[in-house]
C-alpha cells in the first residue's frame, strides 16, 4: 500500500537522522511533526513505530506553533527598510501565510495575524495530479487555494505599501533555483534573492512548460518533487494573486532555523535583541 511505503520512507530517512545525531554526539534536541501527523488518522500509530526503531520521539506541533516558528526563522531576511512582509510557508499538508510588521524603525519585526490553510502541495497534488498538469489543471488548483485565503486577504491584505513578500519552502527555493539558471542547487545562493514579480512569473512559466520527465531530471527538482512543484507554485500564484507586492525574498531557511533560536533563548545564549 501507498501509505505503508510512505511510512517506510520516512522511517528510513529518520534513521539516517538519528545515526547523524549520534555521530556528532547532539545533546540538546527538538524534534518535530507537522501537518501530516496533525491530520493523519495513523498519526499515533506513525509516531510510536519512530519511537520503538529511531529512538526520535517527535513533538506534534500546532499551527499557531509552526507559524511562529517560521516567522523566527526568516525574519532576519525582512528587508531593513520594510515596514513589513507577507510570509509564508508552502508545506506539504498545510501553508502558512503571516503578516508580519515592524513597529518601529530599526525594531524587530513581530507577527501578526496568521492563517493554515489545510493545503500543502502534496494534498493538492494528490487532489488534482501532478505529474500532467494541464492549464486548466493548474487553473482549478489556483482556484482551490484561492478559496480558503480569501476572507483572510480581505481582512489584513490592505495597506501593502512598503512591504514584501517573503518566502520559505521548497517550491519558492525551486522557482528561485530555476531563475538563477543553477545547474546544481546552491543555497548560499538561494537564500536571501531577490525577485521582482516578472522573475517569478517567468521562473513559474519555465516549470509549467516542462513535462514531467524533464522536470524529474533537473537537478534543482529532482525526482521525489517532480510531480509537487507545480502544486506548490499553484499555491505561490494564489498567494501572489491574494497580495500582490513587487518583490519576494526567498528563504531556505524556516522552521528549524526558528528552532534553534528558540533552544538558544532558552539557554541564555542568544538576547531577543540579539536573535
Amino acid at each position: 500500500m501507498q501509505v505503508d511505503a510512505a511510512i517506510e520512507r520516512a522511517l528510513g530517512a529518520l534513521r539516517i537522522c538519528r545515526d547523524k545525531m549520534d555521530a556528532k554526539g547532539a545533546r540538546r534536541l527538538r524534534t518535530i511533526a507537522t501537518e501530516a501527523c496533525r491530520a493523519g488518522a495513523n498519526a499515533d500509530f506513525f509516531l510510536g513505530r519512530v519511537e520503538r526503531e529511531t529512538g526520535i520521539r517527535l513533538e506534534v506541533i500546532d499551527r499557531a506553533t509552526e507559524s511562529t516558528l517560521a516567522v523566527i526563522g526568516c525574519s532576519p531576511l525582512l528587508d531593513a527598510n520594510a515596514k513589513g512582509a507577507m510570509l509564508f510557508d508552502i508545506g506539504g499538508g498545510s501553508s502558512e501565510v503571516v503578516r508580519i510588521m515592524r513597529p518601529a524603525q530599526g525594531a524587530a519585526p513581530v507577527k501578526g495575524p496568521w492563517i493554515s490553510l489545510p493545503l500543502g502541495v502534496v494534498t493538492l497534488a494528490e487532489k488534482f495530479g501532478g505529474a500532467n498538469v494541464t492549464s486548466d489543471i493548474y487553473d482549478a488548483m489556483v482556484a482551490e487555494v484561492a478559496s480558503h485565503l480569501a476572507p483572510f486577504a480581505r481582512d489584513h491584505g490592505g495597506d501593502l505599501a512598503d512591504m514584501h513578500l517573503l518566502g520559505t519552502s521548497g517550491t519558492v527555493t525551486t522557482v528561485a533555483g530555476i531563475h538563477l539558471n543553477l545547474l546544481r542547487y546552491d543555497r548560499r545562493r538561494v537564500d536571501g534573492v531577490w525577485m521582482n514579480d516578472v522573475d517569478i512569473t517567468v521562473a513559474v512559466d519555465r516549470l509549467r512548460g516542462m513535462s514531467y520527465r524533464e522536470r524529474a531530471a533537473h537537478s534543482c527538482i529532482g525526482a521525489e518533487r517532480a510531480d509537487l512543484v507545480l502544486a506548490g507554485c499553484a499555491i505561490l500564484d494564489a498567494i501572489r494573486d491574494a497580495f500582490p507586492l513587487p518583490r519576494l525574498r526567498v528563504a531556505d531557511r524556516g522552521l528549524r532555523e526558528g528552532m534553534l533560536v528558540e533552544m538558544m533563548r532558552e539557554d541564555g545564549v542568544l538576547s531577543a535583541a540579539r536573535s
